[in-house]
């Protein structure tokens, strides 16, 4: 029985172990988000307002609505968190401090300007 546990917490700290993320995640993740917001508004698109009077028919536009709006949001979330991200730089033992008003206004300016982006030509 003693001999089972150091093996268990091995196997704990091997299963926990961080993983890096594969470089290209990032942009496959806004591709697939594209994809989903720009198939949701097409969806939108091609239903009809007459069919609006039956409630069988409200399923299809409401998951469109509901996947357009949560890819959307990810994806304005996404680039503004990218453009945010400080380049890489050798002095990593400076601290930045814990809150920067610059930073926050800037952040807000950044998804402003990427929903625009991304809903103004709709």
């Amino acid at each position: 029985m003693t001999e089972a546990l150091p093996n268990f917490e091995g196997l704990l700290r091997e299963a926990l172990a961080p993983v890096e993320p594969p470089e290209d995640l990032i942009v496959r993740l806004e591709g697939t988000l594209t994809s989903i917001t720009e198939m949701a508004v097409e969806e939108l698109e091609a239903w009809e307002l007459s069919a609006m009077r039956d409630p069988r028919n409200w399923a299809r536009p409401a998951v469109a609505v509901v996947a357009g709006t949560a890819a959307g949001t990810a994806l304005v979330i996404l680039r503004a968190r990218r453009r945010a991200q400080p380049p890489p730089s050798g002095l990593r033992g400076i601290q930045r401090p814990s809150f920067d008003r610059s930073g926050a206004e800037r952040a807000l300016r950044d998804l402003g300007r990427e929903t625009r982006k991304l809903f103004g030509d709709r």
